[in-house]
Parts: C-alpha cells; sequence; structure tokens
C-alpha cells in the first residue's frame, strides 16, 4: 500500500491535482522521500487511543481547504481519516482498501462509514467482489483500479545485480530467492524462512534476500538463527534501489497469509522474475499456474518449496515464466493506466457534488491522502 501511494502522489496531474500527503504516525523512509515533493503532515496521533486526533485532521483539512480524501488501508487511518473529512466537509471521501482478512472490528468500522463514503476502491476484480460479498459495501460504491507498475523502472538489471551480489557476499552462479515486504506480521517472513530452510537441504548453494523493514524485525532475526539459516539469508532492511534487489534474485517467492493484489509481485514479474506465492486474495490473477509462477496454500512451506527448487534448478524455465510474467504485468498492470483510473474517479466525484460534469471540476484539486 506504502509504494502505491507514492506512485499515485507522483503521477498525478499537477494540472489538476495539488496532492498532499498525511500520515497518522511518523513519514516512514518513503514518506520521507515524498516530504522533499508535496506538502507532508505528520505525527497526528498521539497514540491508539488519542481521540484528538479527529480535532487536528478536522482542523488540517479545513486550513489546506481539502476537497478529496483517499485514505489508504484500514484501522485507524481509515477511520480518522474519514470521519474529520465529513466533519471538514471534504466533497469527496474514498476509501482504498489493499488487503483482505481484517478483524471483525476494522471490518464493522468500515462499514459505519459507509454513509460518509463516496467510494471503496478495491485493486483487483477479485478484491471487488470481496469489498462486496463479504465485507458488504454497497455494489455501487465499489470501483477497482487495479495495481500498476512502473515498468521503464522496474526491468531486468543485470549489471546492477551482478554488483549487488558482490557486495552482499552472494557467488555469482548462486540461486537466489527473494522477498520486498513490509516486516509486518501478515507477510508470513517466517514462513518463508522455513521455506528457505526446505529448500537449502536441497540446494545447498541457495542464497535468500528480503528487503524492508517493520515491527517483526526482531521475531526474524530470531527465526534466522533458530533455522540456522544466518550464513545464506541477508536481511537488508528497506531499499531504494528496489528494481537492483529484484534484478540479484532468481526468483521471488511471497508467503502472505493475506492480500488483495500485491504491488510487489507485479514488480517482480516486470524485471522477469518467476513467483512463488501462497494463493491467497486476487495473487492468482497475476501468478498464473504453471505460466509465471507456482501457487502454493498459504502456510504451507513444503508445497512453497516445492515451487521454488525446480525454479532455481532450471534457468531455461525461470526464463520462461519471467518473461511471460514481463509480458502480463506490461499488457495488464500499467502504473499510467492506474493513476488515471484513480484521476477519472476523482473528479467524477468532485464534478458529482459540485452538480457539474466531471470535466469542469476545478483545477488544482488539493488531494490528501492518509497513510
Amino acid at each position: 500500500a506504502e509504494v502505491l501511494l507514492v506512485n499515485l502522489i507522483r503521477g498525478l496531474d499537477r494540472k489538476l491535482f495539488a496532492p498532499e500527503l498525511c500520515c497518522l504516525k511518523e513519514l516512514g523512509p518513503l514518506g520521507e522521500q515524498l516530504a522533499d515533493e508535496v506538502p507532508a503532515h505528520s505525527q497526528l496521533i498521539g497514540c491508539r487511543w488519542d481521540v484528538s486526533v479527529l480535532w487536528r485532521l478536522t482542523r488540517l483539512m479545513r486550513s489546506r481547504k481539502v476537497d478529496a480524501v483517499v485514505t489508504v488501508g484500514a484501522g485507524d487511518k481509515m477511520f480518522w481519516g474519514r470521519l474529520a473529512a465529513w466533519l471538514a466537509g471534504v466533497p469527496v471521501v474514498c476509501s482504498a482498501l489493499h488487503s483482505t482478512g481484517w478483524p471483525d472490528g476494522v471490518g464493522r468500522l468500515n462499514r459505519l462509514l459507509t454513509p460518509l463514503t463516496d467510494a471503496f476502491i478495491g485493486v483487483a476484480q477479485p478484491h471487488g467482489r470481496f469489498l462486496v460479498e463479504f465485507e458488504r459495501f454497497p455494489a455501487a460504491k465499489v470501483r477497482v483500479i487495479p495495481n500498476g507498475v512502473d515498468t521503464n523502472r522496474f526491468q531486468p538489471r543485470p549489471e546492477a545485480a551482478a554488483q549487488l551480489r558482490h557486495e552482499l557476499g552472494i557467488p555469482a552462479d548462486a540461486p537466489v530467492a527473494g522477498l520486498v515486504a513490509a516486516l509486518r506480521p501478515e507477510k508470513n517472513h517466517e514462513l518463508f524462512l522455513e521455506t528457505a530452510a526446505l529448500v537449502s537441504r536441497r540446494i545447498p548453494a541457495a542464497h535468500f534476500v528480503l528487503a524492508g523493514d517493520g515491527p517483526q524485525r526482531q521475531i526474524i532475526e530470531a527465526a534466522i538463527d533458530r533455522l540456522k539459516l544466518r550464513d545464506r539469508v541477508h536481511l537488508l532492511g528497506t531499499r531504494s534501489d528496489v528494481p537492483e534487489v529484484l534484478s540479484t534474485c532468481d526468483v521471488f517467492l511471497l508467503t502472505s497469509d493475506n492480500e488483495a493484489s500485491p504491488v510487489s509481485i507485479l514488480e517482480a514479474m516486470a524485471v522477469g522474475l518467476p513467483v512463488v506465492a501462497t494463493q491467497v486474495g486476487s495473487v492468482p490473477e497475476s501468478v498464473v499456474q504453471g505460466e509465471t509462477g507456482f501457487l502454493a496454500p498459504p502456510g504451507d512451506a513444503a508445497a512453497l518449496a516445492a515451487g521454488v527448487e525446480p525454479l532455481l534448478a532450471d534457468a531455461a524455465l525461470r526464463g520462461r515464466f519471467g518473461a511471460a510474467g514481463r509480458r502480463h504485468v506490461e499488457a495488464t498492470g500499467s502504473l499510467s493506466a492506474m493513476v488515471r483510473g484513480y484521476e477519472q474517479l476523482l473528479l467524477e466525484l468532485h464534478g458529482r457534488k459540485r452538480n457539474a460534469p466531471a470535466t469542469t471540476a476545478r483545477t488544482a484539486d488539493n488531494t490528501a491522502c492518509s497513510v
């Protein structure tokens, strides 16, 4: 969700939109990058039960004369952001949802705020159906805007990959499986490591790369030691050179317990990597079994290892799957199409609220995105 938000803010047409970033807590690494490009607001909430955040957000939206709010994700940011937008009289309020499997309380809060919300944005057709059928949002308010990636930025970079392998101490001919994801519970990095341990028994030369940071880091560090993988798992932290990191890998391994349509898979496929992933959310729309990768049941390390091993062992198979994945992203996962989808939705809703055609919505709308 964070990567998508960055791409969206950077891609919005500045003749029509003046985007601003709003983070309830700290900006984080990606937010700090954006703060050099757009107005950024952060540290608005002191703790989980800090209800005064509502008034801070409301005052902020009024003072900035915000025309549209897009909350990104679920939980506190979704609840406080949308409620404050309503109190501030913001004309357009949207909720962009990028996952499934929320706790029951989160789903109830989402439904409670349905009358205040103009659109719920899903990231793939199956995700849109999930929002209607499972979360019970009104079908008329659910819009699907597929995730997209910049295929010019995300493409194979063999020379940079060779340099990064050298820096990490990975032999040039070692097979490598990797994952780029925040270190959060739903990403299930422990399952990644359990899979790595199984693969290592059969392919002793294999290495594994994890890029990302987050609250699970200590748990993951402990699991690396427990599974005796310290000499073959490279924990990189947050990286700005994601295309180069992906190019260092031979296989992308996603082990999430729940997802909607993860951008990380599209980025990996754009770089030309085959993907082995848990069969969750809309992942099967991108990872076509036996064509662009292999799917496994959630939580099943043995099934994931059975998908990773033949790809690490067979360069020709990797090449076929990787090329098919790149073609799939070029055909269906364009970043420009995603950005245009958001622009069209916001202009349409703004025009409707102003009782004017969408094309006459005033220019330079302020769009606040909270994460």
